[in-house]
């Protein structure tokens, strides 16, 4: 078949936009036909034979229309300053390489290490609860302080992800948003101030999309593999009894990955999905930053010291929370929900302003004393 010009790149964009090429099919291809441009060179009849396939991907009409769309896509991508990394590159990320279903080609907008020590992935419902975002911003707020090097990854939807995107840039920390569309367009396009911040700040935008790639309700659930893959960790703050975050959680534990989920009160919506990942073993239970931290055994430095208010206004609300940690000295999160006789979702809100404010500290554990 006539291949034209295309540079080294272009083949690549063009092998890794055939139809169901991922990672593992593409080492499969590239060991029997030796290069990508071999493999658009040879004919239809020679592929299938040395291959024994019958997939759409050695038809000639198939092959000639992805060179043709690979050839637009190079003078996109240079005109726009976007970073292709190729699964033989050796920059593609090492974590998403053991994933069997990764991208073969990636792009992405921003400079962020993709090699982190520490790199999480949280995710969850479209649908966040005020429990949900300040779970986020309280969860990355201390992590920060704690591990200088993280990374956080979602994927810039409505809900949590965008919590956690907005958490990160609020406290200093890399983020990286996966999208299921080319860079072309960012969806949704609510977020687009959020997607540029992000790209400005240190952080990345990633997709494993062409700018010519139609919209797909698949890709949202295709996106999640990379989401999940890219991490160490993943955490689900706050999901159904079905969604695109337990879907997440399910990719990350066929990765080896670890899952953590945040608890929820019974007969919540948005809860269950997280009670039900934890009450089966799926993932281990995460109230605080020390609870990841013992999982993940890692490391970290001691948070920083904060000035302090020296008379901070407090509501009876909190100045009830800080009159029995007073009582106390120290007390673990589950003993100060019991004492004030108020679920530990409803507590942690409280614990966050109080925190916020200078008043309390947190200490290893889950433990909170009075500063």
């Amino acid at each position: 078949m006539t291949t034209g010009r295309l540079t080294p790149l272009g083949y690549r964009i063009a092998f890794a936009n055939l139809q169901g090429m991922g990672i593992e099919l593409a080492r499969k291809l590239l060991d029997v036909v030796g290069d990508e441009e071999h493999f658009f060179a040879t004919s239809e009849k020679d592929l299938r034979a040395l291959t024994h396939g019958r997939s759409k991907i050695y038809r000639d009409d198939h092959r000639q229309e992805v060179l043709q769309r690979a050839v637009a896509e190079e003078a996109f991508v240079r005109e726009h300053g976007i970073a292709t990394t190729y699964f033989t590159d050796q920059n593609y990320p090492h974590r998403l390489l053991e994933a069997p279903d990764a991208p073969a080609m990636i792009y992405t907008l921003g400079h962020c290490d993709l090699e982190s020590k520490h790199i999480i992935s949280i995710v969850g419902t479209r649908h966040a609860t005020q429990y949900g975002t300040r779970f986020c911003d309280t969860l990355i707020g201390e992590l920060a302080q704690r591990l200088p090097n993280l990374v956080v990854v979602s994927g810039l939807a409505y809900g949590i992800d965008i919590a956690a995107h907005r958490a990160a840039l609020k406290h200093g920390v890399k983020t990286v948003a996966v999208l299921p569309r080319g860079l072309n367009h960012i969806y949704p396009a609510s977020h687009r101030n959020d997607a540029i911040a992000i790209a400005k700040h240190g952080g990345m935008l990633l997709t494993d999309y062409t700018s010519q790639d139609s919209v797909q309700k698949s890709n949202f659930l295709a996106r999640n593999r990379i989401v999940a893959a890219l991490s160490d960790c993943t955490v689900v703050v706050e999901s159904a009894g079905s969604g695109g975050a337990l879907v997440t959680a399910s990719l990350a534990m066929s990765y080896n990955r670890d899952v953590m989920a945040v608890p929820g009160r019974c007969g919540d919506e948005f809860s269950t999905g997280c009670n039900k990942l934890i009450a089966t073993n799926q993932a281990a239970l995460i109230t605080c930053a020390d609870d990841l931290l013992m999982a993940m055994r890692w490391e970290s430095a001691s948070p920083q010291p904060l000035q302090l208010e020296l008379f901070p206004e407090l509501t009876n609300e909190e100045q009830a929370v800080v009159d029995v940690i007073r009582n106390h000295g120290e007390i673990h999160l589950n003993t100060l929900a019991e004492a004030l006789q108020q679920p530990v979702y409803k507590l942690m809100s409280v614990l966050v302003e109080l925190d916020g404010k200078h008043v309390i500290a947190t200490l290893p554990g889950c433990r909170y004393t009075v500063c």
